[in-house]
């Protein structure tokens, strides 16, 4: 079973393949050592890229979808065993579905679907395994199975289509693997996703042949080759702890604790392919050394794809945590490319990533991180490991030790270097979390997790910071000119020859990806061909210059490297090879751009591929933001990125270079729970190397000093009557670290060596505090409390605290509340009455400090209060006050520096409140480096501690680490211009469907608002925002090659509760150092998305100045010119500048208004009274209102026109907006649904010329002169026509219009006349099958060349002709309400219109050019007669238990409903309906036919399986002539009869008037002209037509033409079926197809009769004459060979078994039987099918309908009397193809059957034609898997009718009536007898026969003995007798 079938082993672990072709289809080659067949030598084709579909696999999301398996069971072949009864089972994740049980058959047809349904996400469905498995239902389960096969859902969904389609499976015993084969079993599998079409599982007519070898599915080489992973686990560190330390407490107390205990007991589970394997338990250790051996028996190649490594942690009483998980797919490690490799890995440490490391006992939010499942936001350890793969063993013991040689071989793999990882943050914007300090972390592995006792400590942190307010919304940390940096040393193998190859490819890909996007860019320009050439040309240049990169090789006492090191080394540099080849080969030979370009897009899949490091032991950086001791959000960057060296090719992407970071919230709540804010955005430098080499990074900061500080707090706090002190109870030391965790007096700290102080300890206060509370603000409001209080019965009177706070400390009186420098009062205070008080302000509660105020006094209040508030406003230039504050601040500040706070733990502010309790400040000393690259920059270790102090604080010490700022001279002043246009299709934010949005720009420490506009969707702002005094620090050179960036966030305005969040954007500006630069920014559009879904785009541009600086000299950047104008303003607000804005021209938009459709309900009530208002750039042109849409819901006047100024450019152009607003009682509007049309570009048309028009009419007129008088060529639409005619016939008009006054006349005419032709093996069906391929059932007529009809395997909209039939008025659905995508879809309603979008000339005294839209059809309804003919279905969801539905049709058209419920098809998933439905209805007002599927249940209600819906009015207006589709050709009777209600001659007519085409002028009846072009019947028939009913010659010319037309044709199309249940998961199909024909028009034609075709009853007699050379299975008692021989037969699927009589004791392999077999069938003729009706069980309603092939089975026997019989052989035949039988029995042998293994030709005969045949079959036996002859069967087969058999009679058996022919018994020898029935038969034929002469020597002997004993017995008395008497 070689050669040609896919082997999916290989094309699963191939990077990529050969696609092959065979050289010589020769007979197979077998190698005589195996025995297996010689693959045949493939020649290459070209290379295919395998692995772009695996990438699929690598994206896929986490999000639960719905999903549906369906599995199809359709046969099996040669499954081993003798006389079995198979069924097949099939699991797919863990939901198993079995077959029917087959009765003894090796090939059973099952012909079973299996549907499963999930609601799983991607990322986890294409992990679950799909198993078949096929068991032999007789035997015991244990033993019961023959084979099994099974792959991975992923695999499935990489094929095309997602799907197997009659594919074959190889099955083989998993256990055995060597065995090979077990059978064959044909099946189909198919993933859907929402949106997916399901592929037919319908065989295709070509795989009727059925080659197996093409189609089979099997592991490499024919049987899977075992194999062993070998994981070898040396140990693991890291590991982060599990477990509370109750334990440990409880023992510590008891004091039997030992040392200090690591709280985690680790173990390690390999898995793969379902199996897995787990190391020993360590038990209380962070750091295991397990090593020890872990094997996995596989076969190899194996379809599954992924290795998980899982680190668990052991608990005794509750579940084991996962501790996390690494996922390997084996592709990277692996390569059956070229010469290829088998999966190796190793010695190499794998990472685990996942939740958080610190330890509660709550349970983990985020533990599904540790599982694998989204991106892991901590490192948390990793683990030593290597694979190998050995072939051809499976493992004995799964786990065993490692040997020591191995443990000491891999020593080397674990030598450490130092490295360093050095951040320095310039911004942190946008930061959320504003409630406490905020400060960053940066870690690599464990090292600078600053929550970890753990790690030793170091600076990777920055200082916590409060986060001020920018003055709009956002906040920022005000760092200014010191920029916090971080170091973090750590050790890890020195890897970097992996990393830098990785980062070459990576800079390859990038440099690619970037030049790809050039020629994009340029084809999208459409820039003439020389110069795209060029593009093209430099592309190819630098991709082969830089293929021939060297790649890294590792260093000799440097780098260790391993085995697959040198394999992805070699093939890498064969990859890189291979491309720079074929670009040289590509450069010479492309010729167009475009396919040149899918060439190297395949080569950017490759470099993709290949750029993939298995083995990147470096562990990822991650940022974390920290608020106290909270992670709050992350970043995580891979190490490679950010990694130093030498080569400047070899250098990560990012290392040192200026990064914008939008940090993450861990996990997916932020996704659930719609968190929309970002958690904070970072501009930040990383850089990682070796620590001798960190000088690179300080190179690199030129543009600020680093410094080194060491720093400590001096905490004091407030005791009421000694006052501030450091005694008392502080809680924490008095010298201390910003935590307040450890010791750290100043006089401890010492400079470590290689280092000095410089200066003295000075107190440097933290810049947040210096912010007031108004800082940002423009308006602030001032606010105080005025408090009264009273005794129980004593009146109100001010309290002992008169004025306070909101948080109730004390403050001044509100009239000596200062205004601070700068600001004036707008107003005098004012009581606030817009809260819960009574009329004079005041609320109420019983005391104060409980609070729980209310608005209504009680006699048990004793206090109350009410607020004052005085709005200040900001008037002093910005500048000054920023200045003088900071002046002022810092004079008053810098002495004291303290800041105050009621308790450690809470935010500190700068001046002090009565209710502070503590206060701290921040001493700083600097530190300077006297030795190059002193190691010791810090490790700082504090000597000379008090030997008083607690041990504690010993161990703390550790944490305090210098801090290291960045720090800068002074900033430059920048001006951000942000030019927001407008922007398009947002996410609707209010039930209305519509949103108030506004844009929020923010912009490093400044963000700013645009104005808000009303109930739009698309608003367009036109307004430049600026951002004045931009101070950034650093070198502008540097700003302008990597600008920060702009975040724009949009919102729905609401007047009540907070703005709702609609998406972002980012976008980065255009820097201009000198502002004289002429460069413009240009408008872009930049997509907008709010988590994963798309929320629209916005158009927008942005620059960002350098502003000038007067003082500068003439050298310096900053001499440039003035910055440019602002823009011009309209009221208080910038427009967006000429230069920039859109170029407007003057534009016309026709607007086809033509009527609404479906509208639902609002607020309850029916739409009934419609009007629209289109909107499109700001000008709004409204409809006329519908009257009653019950009656006609379209317009009366179609026809709107917009005369407006739009941007000239696509790119700009505004949407149209569509709303519908509902006209109510009391003049109430509201909006009931809005359409947002993103594009008018595909309804752009030229304008129509005046002149042409004229001057085409005057060729028409011409024409029309020259065909028959008396006609005039009147330009008229059609459905004018219509109307017209209501009021009698026109003068002038032709008769021809009046088809009905003739039509109806024909019919009866030509039905009265005798039908010339009937045949009743000709029928509609055949004429379908014809036409679908499926020749074999419908030979005749496809003989007499009839026509075919298009069958069509979509929609018919989806047909690329038809457009969806919206060439006269396209279908808009109106949306309303929110965008929620869990909501059924918000669709409610259609708008049915079109638009025309054309320039109109700039001057209005112009002449305008004539419109687009005219020739209207008539907008009144119109009755119409629809005829549905639905013909079969096709894959139905099965409803029922049993796998099967009872399904029936259900018409709905307006009110009307049709139910065919009683004649439903029981059990059945593809039913053949056969059934035409006539309705009437009117257009438009019911236009949509539902034809839904319902199944038929007795007791509970019937279900839907699917439905699908027509828009009969678009197929009624389309002028593709959609209502009736044309037939091949015109006859008059017969199966192809016309049935449309006009002939072609009238419709051609129609067709011309309608497309203002000339003609047509027919010249007699053979010939015609239309338009330009004259048609000729001999043209179109060459040939007499075949069919003898044809109608006349002009009608038939007249429908030839029609055919060149693009008109819809006869047809059938496949519609598929949707359930409301399962939105976008296909249901099934439907094939069928309408007609629709107008009753103005007159009577339709006589409607197609597509009944199911019948099957007709048969009679197979079969008459047994004898047996010959059985195999003879028995010894009888006397020791001979014999067999009891009796013949059993059945029709397959009918199963009712018939016996002969038992041939006893045949001794010669010979039966003799005359004996007759009866099997009544029915059968179908045309299809070649066996009809089978049974109930499935005794219980069952319903008789299930099976087709099966009319196969006999003939089975020969041993009769046992005591035990089972004995089977001895068996054959099948079928009716249809059988071998012609041997005429003499010595000829027949088994090579007479046909067989799949050897594919031996047999010539092969119907019985249905030879009606009878007589001689001699084989019966074999192939229990073994190879076929063994065991008998051969001499039969007469005769096939007659049920008419004939009545005619003809004849008994079962020799029974009566027997004749036909006469039976007479059977002549068998005298030896064929029971033996215990027949007693002298068993004395004679057997102990006689065999014991006669034993018998006979027994006798002479006895008789001897006698003589002897006589003699003896007489002789005494004789002798002495003849003595006396002698």
């Amino acid at each position: 079973m070689a050669g040609k079938g896919q082997v999916l082993g290989e094309s699963l672990l191939g990077e990529e393949e050969e696609e092959e072709e065979e050289v010589d289809p020769g007979p197979p080659q077998i190698d005589p050592a195996t025995g297996q067949v010689i693959p045949r030598p493939k020649k290459k084709k070209r290379r295919v890229n395998k692995m772009g579909r695996r990438k699929l696999l690598e994206n896929l999301s986490n999000k639960p979808t719905d999903f549906q398996i369906r599995v199809k069971v359709l046969e099996a072949r040669q499954l081993q065993g003798g006389n079995i009864q198979p069924v097949a089972k099939v699991t797919v994740a863990n939901q198993t579905k079995q077959t029917r049980v087959k009765k003894s058959t090796n090939s059973p047809s099952w012909n079973e679907a299996f549907f499963f349904n999930f609601k799983k996400s991607p990322a986890d469905l294409m992990d679950e395994l799909v198993e078949f498995k096929v068991f032999n239902s007789k035997k015991l389960r244990s033993d019961s199975l023959i084979g099994s096969f099974k792959c991975d859902v992923g695999m499935v969904y990489l094929e095309p289509r997602h799907s197997f389609l009659h594919k074959w499976l190889l099955l083989s015993d998993p256990e055995d693997t060597m065995s090979g084969a077990k059978g064959y079993l044909k099946v189909c599998v198919c993933v859907i996703g929402p949106g997916d079409e399901a592929p037919s599982f319908k065989p295709v007519a070509s795989e009727e042949s059925d080659d197996i070898e093409s189609n089979l599915l099997r592991p490499a080489g024919v049987q899977l080759q075992p194999a062993t992973f070998t994981l070898k686990l040396y140990r693991a560190e890291d590991i982060p702890r599990m477990d509370s330390a109750f334990m440990q407490g409880v023992k510590k107390v008891f004091g039997i604790g030992e040392e200090q205990k690591e709280l985690v007991d680790p173990y390690f589970v390999f898995s793969f392919a379902g199996k897995e394997v787990q190391s020993k338990i360590m038990y209380n250790n962070d750091h295991p050394d397990w090593n020890q051996i872990l094997k996995i028996g596989i076969q190899f190649p194996s379809m599954c794809e992924r290795l998980k490594f899982i680190v668990r942690d052991w608990d005794r009483v509750t579940d084991d945590d996962t501790i996390g998980t690494n996922i390997l797919a084996t592709s990277l490690i692996s390569s059956s490319a070229g010469s290829g490799f088998l999966p190796t890995f190793g010695p190499s440490f794998v990472n685990f990533y996942g939740s958080t490391r610190e330890y509660s006992d709550l349970p983990d939010e985020y533990d599904d991180l540790n599982l694998g499942k989204g991106e892991g936001v901590a490192y948390r350890g990793r683990a030593l490991v290597e694979i190998q793969t050995t072939l051809g063993e499976l493992p004995e013991v799964p786990v065993e030790d490692i040997n020591n040689d191995d443990i000491l071989r891999v020593q080397k793999f674990m030598r450490r270097r130092k490295y360093k990882l050095h951040a320095a943050f310039l911004n942190a914007t946008m930061v959320s979390a504003i409630d406490a300090p905020v400060e960053f972390e940066v870690s690599i592995g464990n090292y600078g997790n600053k929550l970890d006792e753990n790690t030793a400590p170091c600076p990777s942190t920055t200082q916590p910071t409060n986060a001020v307010f920018d003055g709009c919304h956002y906040y920022f940390l005000p760092w200014s000119g010191t920029k916090p940096c971080v170091v973090v040393e750590s050790s890890w193998e020195d890897i970097s020859f992996r990393l830098e190859g990785l980062n070459l490819l990576l800079k390859i890909i990038d440099t690619l990806e970037a030049n790809i996007e050039q020629v994009r860019i340029g084809i999208k320009a459409k820039l003439p061909t020389p110069e795209l050439a060029q593009l093209l040309i430099s592309l190819l240049d630098q991709l082969e210059q830089d293929c021939r990169k060297k790649l890294p090789e590792p260093t000799p006492g440097r780098h260790v490297s391993n085995e697959l090191d040198r394999l992805t080394r070699d093939y890498r540099e064969f990859e890189l090879e291979t491309i720079a080849n074929n670009v040289i080969k590509l450069k010479t030979s492309a010729t167009d751009v475009l396919e040149a370009m899918a060439e190297v897009e395949n080569y950017l899949q490759i470099l993709k591929n290949i750029a993939k490091e298995p083995q990147n032991s470096m562990p990822d950086v991650v940022i974390w933001m920290i608020s106290g001791d909270k992670r709050l959000a992350y970043y995580r960057i891979p190490a490679n990125e950010v990694l130093w060296s030498q080569n400047p090719d070899y250098i990560g992407r990012l290392c040192g270079r200026l990064q914008t970071l939008q940090l993450k919230f861990p996990g997916l709540k932020a996704e659930k729970e719609k968190v929309s804010e970002v958690p904070a955005m970072l501009r930040t430098k990383i850089w990682l190397g070796l620590a001798n080499e960190d000088d690179a990074w300080h190179r690199m900061q030129t543009e600020g000093e680093l410094a080194v500080y060491a720093e400590t707090y001096e905490n004091q706090c407030n005791i009421p009557v000694v006052g501030w002190t450091k005694k008392g109870p502080l809680g924490r030391p008095k010298w201390s670290d910003s935590q307040g965790k450890c010791s750290l007096p100043r006089e401890s700290f010492e400079p470590p060596p290689g280092w000095r102080w410089e200066g003295d300890w000075y107190v440097s206060p933290e810049l947040s505090m210096l912010f007031d509370k108004d800082a940002g603000h423009k308006t602030y409001m001032e606010e105080c409390y005025e408090m009264h209080s009273r005794l129980p019965g004593t009146s109100w009177g001010p309290a002992t605290r008169p004025w306070t706070d909101v948080k109730g400390d004390e403050m001044a009186p509100k009239d000596s509340v200062d205004l601070p420098p700068g600001w004036v009062w707008e107003d005098v205070w004012q009581i606030d009455l817009s809260r819960a008080v009574d009329e004079e302000g005041w609320e109420y509660c019983v005391e104060s400090t409980m609070g729980g105020y209310g608005p209504v006094e009680k006699r048990y209040h004793l206090c109350r209060r009410r607020r004052w508030v005085r709005t200040r406003k900001l008037v002093e230039d910005a500048k000054q006050k920023k200045h003088k504050l900071i002046q002022e601040k810092k004079i008053e500040e810098a002495a004291e520096g303290w800041e105050y706070a009621p308790l450690f733990n809470l935010k500190f502010h700068a001046t002090e409140r009565t209710m502070d309790m503590v206060r701290r400040r921040r001493w700083h000393r600097k530190m300077i480096c006297e030795k190059k690259g002193a190691d010791c920059y810090f490790a700082m270790k504090f000597e000379g501690k008090k030997k008083d102090e607690d041990d504690k604080e010993d161990f703390n010490a550790a944490y305090a680490a210098p801090r290291m700022f960045l720090t800068f001279k002074k900033p430059f002043k920048y001006q951000m211009r942000a030019y927001i246009y407008q922007a398009r299709d947002l996410l609707a934010g209010d039930e209305t469907g519509l949103s108030d949005p506004y844009a929020r720009l923010s912009f490093l420490t400044q963000s700013s608002v645009t104005e808000k506009k009303e109930k739009s969707l698309c608003p367009t702002w036109d307004q430049t925002l600026i951002f004045e005094e931009l101070e950034i620090y650093g070198d502008p050179r540097a700003i302008e090659e990597n600008p920060p960036e702009v975040m724009i966030e949009l919102f729905d305005y609401d007047k009540f509760g907070s703005n709702e969040f609609l998406g972002r954007t980012k976008a980065v500006p255009m820097v201009k150092l000198d502002p004289a630069d002429a460069r413009m920014p240009v408008l872009q559009w930049y997509p907008i998305s709010r988590g994963q879904e798309d929320g629209g785009e916005l158009l927008a541009a942005f620059e960002l100045f350098l502003v000038p600086d007067k003082n500068a000299s003439m050298e310096s950047l900053l001499a440039g010119s003035d910055l440019p104008f602002l823009p011009p303003k309209k009221g208080d607000l910038f427009l967006v500048p000429n230069g920039i804005r859109p170029v407007m021209q003057r534009t016309a938009i026709e607007v086809l208004c033509w009527g609404v459709r479906n509208m639902q309900k609002f607020q309850l009530s029916a739409v009934t009274s419609p009007s629209i208002e289109f909107e499109c750039g700001g000008h709004v042109q409204e409809s006329n209102v519908i009257k009653s849409t019950k009656k006609n819901p379209n317009f009366t006047e179609n026809i709107l026109f917009f005369d407006v100024m739009l941007p000239r450019e696509e790119l700009y152009m505004p949407p149209m907006n569509i709303r519908v607003r509902d006209h109510r009682q009391f003049g109430r509007k509201p909006t009931v649904g809005i359409h947002v049309l993103k594009s008018l570009e595909e309804f752009r048309c030229d304008p129509v010329q005046a002149e042409l028009a004229e001057d085409d009419d005057g060729v028409q007129g011409g024409l029309v002169n020259g065909g028959r008088g008396g006609e005039h060529v009147i330009d008229m639409p059609a459905e004018e026509r219509k109307v017209e005619r209501k009021s009698g016939p026109q003068i002038g008009q032709p008769l021809k219009s009046f088809p009905q006054l003739e039509l109806p006349a024909l019919f009866r005419g030509k039905q009265e006349e005798p039908d010339p032709v009937v045949d009743e093996e000709i029928d509609w069906w055949s004429k379908y099958y014809a036409s679908t391929g499926q020749t074999h059932k419908c030979k005749k007529y496809i003989e007499k060349g009839q026509d075919k009809i298009e069958v069509y395997q979509t929609h018919l909209e989806d047909v690329d002709f038809t457009n969806g039939f919206s060439d006269f008025c396209s279908t808009f659905e109106l949306q309303r309400g929110k965008d929620e995508e869990d909501e059924e879809s918000s669709v409610v309603g259609e708008f049915k219109g079109g638009f025309k979008v054309y320039p109109l000339p700039p001057d209005p005294n112009d002449e305008m050019p004539s419109k687009v839209f005219t020739n209207l059809p008539s907008s009144t309804p119109e009755e119409c007669i629809v005829r549905v003919y639905v013909i079969c279905g096709i894959d139905f969801q099965p409803n029922d238990t049993s796998g099967l539905a009872d399904p029936y049709i259900e018409i709905i058209l307006g009110n009307k409903k049709i139910s065919d419920r009683d004649n439903y098809k029981p059990n059945t998933i593809d039913p053949v309906f056969g059934q035409m439905f006539e309705l009437t209805t009117m257009l438009p007002v019911q236009k949509d036919l539902t034809i839904r599927i319902k199944d038929y249940d007795i007791i509970s209600s019937d279900d839907v399986i699917g439905e699908t819906t027509i828009d009969l009015e678009n197929r009624y207006l389309s002028k593709v002539r959609a209502t009736c589709g044309l037939q091949k050709s015109y006859c008059i009777a017969g199966v192809n009869q016309w049935r449309d209600c006009i002939k072609p001659r009238q419709i051609l007519e129609n067709y011309c008037k309608q497309n203002h085409v000339s003609g047509p002028h027919f010249y007699g009846n053979n010939s015609v002209k239309v338009g330009k072009k004259i048609h000729n019947l001999a043209d179109y028939e060459p040939n007499k037509p075949v069919d003898p009913n044809v109608g006349p010659a002009d009608e038939r010319l007249a429908l030839h033409v029609l055919h060149t037309l693009p008109m819809v044709k006869e047809h059938v199309e496949t519609r598929p079926l949707f359930n409301p249940i399962q939105p976008g998961i296909e249901q099934g199909k439907i094939q069928m197809w309408v007609d629709i024909f107008p009753k103005s028009l007159g009577p339709p034609g006589p409607p197609f009769n597509i009944e199911a075709r019948k099957a007709k009853d048969y009679v197979l007699r079969i008459i047994i004459w004898n047996t010959v050379d059985v195999v003879l299975d028995e010894e009888s008692i006397t020791g001979e060979k014999m067999s009891d021989i009796y013949v059993k037969g059945w029709v397959s699927g009918i199963d009712e078994k018939q016996k002969t009589d038992v041939h006893y004791r045949s001794l010669d392999g010979e039966g003799n039987f005359n004996w007759r077999f009866i099997f009544p069938f029915s059968y179908v003729p045309a299809e070649q099918v066996m009809e089978v009706r049974k109930k499935e069980h005794f219980w069952s309603l319903d008789e299930t309908v099976q087709h099966l092939q009319p196969n006999i089975v003939i089975q020969v026997w041993d009769n046992d009397k005591f035990s089972m019989d004995d089977f001895l052989g068996t054959v099948s035949l079928n009716l249809n193809a059988m071998p012609m039988p041997a005429k003499k029995a010595s000829s027949c042998k088994v090579s007479m059957l046909p067989d799949i293994t050897t594919g031996s030709e047999v010539k092969l005969v119907s019985l249905f034609e030879q009606k009878r045949l007589r001689g001699f079959w084989p019966v074999y036996n192939d229990d073994t898997g190879t076929r063994t002859l065991t008998g051969k069967v001499e039969m007469e087969m005769e096939l007659v009718s049920v008419e004939e058999a009545e005619e003809r009679p004849a008994g079962q058996g020799q029974e009566e009536p027997n004749m036909n022919p006469k039976l007479d018994p059977p002549k068998r020898p005298e030896t064929s007898f029971l033996w215990f029935t027949s007693p002298w038969k068993t004395l004679r034929y057997i102990i006689w026969r065999n014991y006669k002469w034993y018998f006979i020597g027994f006798l002479v002997l006895l008789l001897i003995l006698l003589l002897v004993f006589l003699f003896l017995y007489s002789f005494p008395g004789e002798v002495s007798q003849w003595i006396v008497n002698g």
